[in-house]
């Protein structure tokens, strides 16, 4: 990537020990790239001279000690040319993502977490890591028991408590057990991703993990250390308890052993646990737990998902009694599509609060993002077919020269993306790939207003950049998980 070769130049030219970053300036007259790194080492104007004289520079321009770099064009349409690959990272990482208890439907609040880890899987696949997707599934122990009461509850067996499940759909399982009950509802929890097009390498069942008696050899390495305590007839580590004094493993133990099995036993690089607004008070105690078993905090990451309301009229909307006091995730599907639902679950930070507007949702004109940037695709099919050159070999008609700004802005705006995602790859921040696409598609809807590309004298050369961004227009799609459609 040409950001990184830059890097390795002003490394160079500031010496060792200094970390330089490069950022995309807001306003096209700042340059191509902008870096502060003379606020770290000064003597802007000397670093500026040094990087004029590099083979990928046209222009540096010193403002307020920032120092803006501007690209030679033909190294621009030489990088326009290669094809987008990443280096094998030989890093194995997991990530973990829904794991709702099988007992009850997918809520809209787990198909955000559901899409996020998706599209956060592709994008770390994308870069060059080696990616399990993973649903921990809680079936043993406190929630199945909770299950089988308040089926019980509804058959006038037993008295009804607040921490009972709630909902019509406890109706259903009258006359079956818990464990009855939750194989049921694992099934329609399966069928519910399936719809969504989530789909899971691996899923790890607790009940499992427990007959294999994999608390219990957690437990054995912490006594081992010297890490827990026994007060009050119960085992602690530091201030949580593993084991009660009735005996019973509390889900903390279960979660240790869960994450001693992903990375001791299955040898992962990194685990990604992706956890609902309601764990928020859950991540320090599991950092520190993994931290007891040897696991290094940087090896473990956790995000939260933030609460999600659905708005209709400026007012909060409740599409179903059948299901208690939430909006399943099959329902909001029904509403408004698989595409439509990731894009507006996708487009938002997850550590942000979001209202998902569902007037919006439902448009189908270019006031609905996904509806636009889709249109986008479409239109550069339409412009490809209408020229008859809708396959066309892409290498053979590179461009010799930009010959107006918007083609330099849009060949920038493309080969913004391989830098994207390498960032992604590490801060986490799909949202970004929602903002790229929308801002790629205003990109190529200014080229076209501006340049003439049908019947033009260099309709081959300008058709490239139809062709290029729509292919990487493609891929930012398919890596979001949203359909790529021709035609609409």
């Amino acid at each position: 990537m040409l950001r990184d070769e830059l890097i390795k130049e002003i490394s160079n030219a500031v010496g060792e020990g200094v970390e330089v970053k490069l950022v995309e300036p807001e306003r096209d007259e700042n340059g191509d790239f902008s870096t502060n790194v003379a606020f770290k080492v000064g003597n802007a104007e000397g670093m500026a001279e040094k990087l004029r004289k590099s083979e990928l520079v046209k222009e540096v321009v010193v403002k307020n000690k920032f120092i803006n770099i501007f690209l030679k064009d033909d190294i621009l349409i030489k990088e326009l040319g290669e094809k987008l690959k990443f280096e094998e990272k030989n890093k194995k990482i997991n990530v973990e993502f829904v794991s709702a208890n099988p007992t009850g439907p997918l809520t809209m609040a787990n198909g955000r977490g559901g899409f996020y880890g998706d599209a956060l899987s592709n994008v770390l696949e994308k870069v060059g890591y080696d990616v399990t997707r993973e649903y921990y599934i809680n079936d043993a122990g406190n929630q199945v028991r909770l299950l089988g009461e308040s089926i019980e509850a509804v058959e006038g067996k037993r008295e009804v408590k607040n921490e009972y499940y709630k909902g019509e759909y406890i109706k259903d399982f009258v006359g079956k057990s818990g464990e009855e009950a939750v194989q049921f509802l694992l099934g329609e929890i399966k069928k519910s991703l399936e719809r969504a097009s989530i789909n899971f390498d691996v899923w790890f069942s607790e009940r499992v993990l427990r007959e294999k008696k994999e608390p219990e050899k957690v437990l054995k390495f912490l006594e081992g250390k010297n890490l827990v305590e026994k007060k009050d007839g119960a085992v602690w580590l530091g201030g949580a308890v593993l084991v009660k004094s009735d005996g019973e493993y509390t889900y903390f133990l279960a979660d240790l052993a869960y994450h001693w099995n992903k990375f001791i036993e299955r040898k992962f690089d990194i685990a990604i646990d992706i956890w609902g607004a309601d764990h928020h008070g859950y991540v320090e105690r599991m950092k520190k737990g993994a931290e007891a078993l040897g696991i290094g905090p940087k090896r473990l990451k956790i995000i939260i998902m933030q609460l999600v309301r659905l708005i209709s009229g400026g007012k909060e909307v409740k599409m179903s009694k059948r299901a208690g006091e939430f909006v399943t995730m099959d329902e909001l599907l029904e509403q408004v599509g698989v595409d439509v639902a990731r894009w507006f679950f996708l487009e938002r930070s997850p550590n942000t609060h979001m209202d998902f507007d569902l007037d919006l949702a439902r448009e189908k004109s270019e006031k609905n993002p996904v509806y636009y940037v889709q249109y986008a695709h479409t239109r550069m099919s339409s412009i490809l077919a209408k020229s008859g050159k809708l396959g066309f070999h892409l290498e053979a008609e590179l461009p010799s020269a930009f010959l107006h700004p918007a083609e330099r802005s849009l060949a920038l705006k493309i080969l913004r993306f391989p830098e994207l995602l390498e960032d992604i790859s590490k801060d986490y921040q799909v949202h970004r790939l929602t903002t790229y696409a929308y801002e790629l598609a205003q990109t190529f809807s200014a080229f076209y207003r501006d340049v003439k590309v049908i019947g033009s004298e260099r309709e081959a050369e300008l058709l490239y950049f139809v062709s290029k961004t729509k292919e990487t227009l493609g891929d930012v799609l398919k890596t979001l998980g949203i359909s790529q459609p021709e035609k609409m």
